[in-house]
């Protein structure tokens, strides 16, 4: 039989590299990709998303909240992505 944590470790920096890493793979395909096809690229960073959150809250080792976790971390990701794509057709509308 296994003893409780007393104090476990807080998963707030596992999800915050998360969105963080979202957010860095959102402004490098605004940069790098032709417009055409940013929006398969858009997609695609969400599921890389999707699987650094899964690697990321499972070595995190807790099974208590892992979907919790690992849906913050997805939707941050997705809210990150939501809004550099927003910039990115702001940007495309606006002549500049």
């Amino acid at each position: 039989m296994s003893a409780p944590e007393l104090a476990p470790r807080s998963s707030v920096g596992g999800i915050a590299s998360v969105w963080i890493a979202a957010l860095l793979g959102g402004i490098a395909i605004a940069i790098f990709v032709p417009a055409a096809q940013q929006a398969q690229w858009f997609v695609l960073a969400l599921a890389g998303s999707l699987l650094v959150s899964f690697g990321v809250q499972l070595a995190y080792g807790r099974s208590t909240g892992f979907i919790g976790r690992v849906a913050a971390s997805v939707l941050g990701a997705l809210l990150a992505l939501g809004v550099v794509s927003v910039a990115v057709g702001i940007a495309t509308i606006i002549p500049g």
